[in-house]
């Protein structure tokens, strides 16, 4: 048997092994049609919209309660959530997501709502033992407790009018009082509106002047803080409305209800409706456990989008214009309670009764 000799050298068309390309561009997602590596046959690219760090981000291991409410701060790099596990949890939105600060022993029942302030690193805070509560977020101490209502307070919300901070907050003893926000404030109401049964939301309008109250009458009522008295009423809700969110504009209030329909009235001084009614929306099951669901409207359009949670796990987002369901987002394992939107970006925050929450992007917008 003769020796085989040396191998011939390379010529022309011989197959040479090159270096693995490199990864895809950090805005894009390569999605294959296997987990097999020898069938990766591309379906599509997915083009990044936002700076997170991945498409979805899951935000867990802070609560062991049902998240009641969360919300990015004004500039949209960080976001607070509370719980019904009594304590308020503080997160980076962009990498690394990490979990900076958890507030427990705040209060002694769970927190229901809470705030970023607008003019401090503060946080404001209402829960079921019926107080209202202003955070130091520099510190982490609590600045002010104020025993603001009878019974526990469901809602809170703030402005910045004429120089000051306002608050106003809502609660079951059928009341919502009017706060000076801010660390020098004091500790007695500076108005307060009689209802005569539970109040469930509450949102300032743009200019301050107005307030915007949810009550289990199924009515929105609205009352001049100058006058101290009520100058109208939106109808159109078959049962209690959850929450109320007023469009970047000022000129619409979204409010989702106990019955699964949206509204969206028209609150501009001169309504082309009768009814104010401007869209109903369908599409987001609000379940039998009688919720406060929080909606949001999108920010980095100018409101062409808004979102409402619901009992089916999943996030509802429909196109203002149209009425069109865009999203039913899911991910979660129980009825999402609270969603935003970032201020900036095409982010949408989620947070449930699993305890936990979700960062999304979603596509970008066409600003009006």
């Amino acid at each position: 048997m003769s020796k085989r000799g040396p191998s011939p050298p390379p010529f022309e068309g011989t197959l040479i092994k090159r270096a693995k390309p490199e990864t895809p561009p950090s805005n894009q997602i390569a999605i294959s049609s296997s987990n097999d590596p020898r069938n990766k046959g591309l379906i599509r690219a997915v083009q990044r919209t936002s700076s997170l760090e991945a498409p979805i981000v899951s935000l867990a291991g802070a609560h062991s309660g049902e998240i009641m409410s969360c919300r990015f701060d004004p500039t949209g790099q960080n976001i607070a959530a509370c719980s019904a596990d009594r304590s308020v949890s503080l997160w980076r939105t962009y990498p690394p997501n990490t979990n900076y600060g958890l507030l427990s022993s705040l209060t002694k029942a769970p927190i229901l709502d809470l705030q970023w302030s607008l003019s401090s690193s503060a946080l404001y805070t209402v829960s079921a033992d019926h107080l209202l509560s202003t955070i130091d977020l520099t510190t982490g101490q609590r600045l002010r407790k104020i025993r603001a209502h009878r019974e526990i307070i469901n809602t809170i919300d703030r402005t910045f009018a004429a120089g000051t901070e306002l608050l106003a907050t809502g609660s079951d003893d059928g009341t919502v009082k009017i706060w000076e926000g801010g660390e020098e404030a004091g500790k007695q109401a500076v108005a307060t509106f009689e209802m005569k049964c539970p109040v469930t939301s509450v949102c300032w309008s743009a200019d301050g002047a107005n307030v915007y109250i949810g009550a289990l009458d199924n009515e929105i009522h609205v009352y001049d803080i100058r006058k101290n008295e009520q100058v109208y009423t939106l109808k159109g809700h078959t049962d209690t409305p959850t929450s109320l969110s007023l469009s970047p504009n000022g000129s619409f209030l979204l409010s989702p209800s106990f019955s699964s329909q949206t509204l969206i009235h028209d609150v501009r001084p001169f309504s082309p409706s009768p009814t104010r009614i401007h869209r109903t929306l369908v599409g987001a099951p609000a379940g039998f456990e009688n919720t406060l669901i929080r909606g949001a409207w999108s920010k980095d359009d100018g409101g062409q989008r808004v979102a409402v949670g619901g009992a089916d796990r999943t996030v509802t987002i429909w196109e203002v214009e149209s009425g069109k369901i865009l999203y039913k987002l899911p991910g979660h394992k129980g009825t999402v309670t609270a969603v935003d939107f970032h201020p900036k970006e095409p982010i949408i925050l989620t947070g449930s009764k699993d305890g936990t929450m979700i960062l999304g992007e979603i596509e970008v917008g066409i600003a009006a």
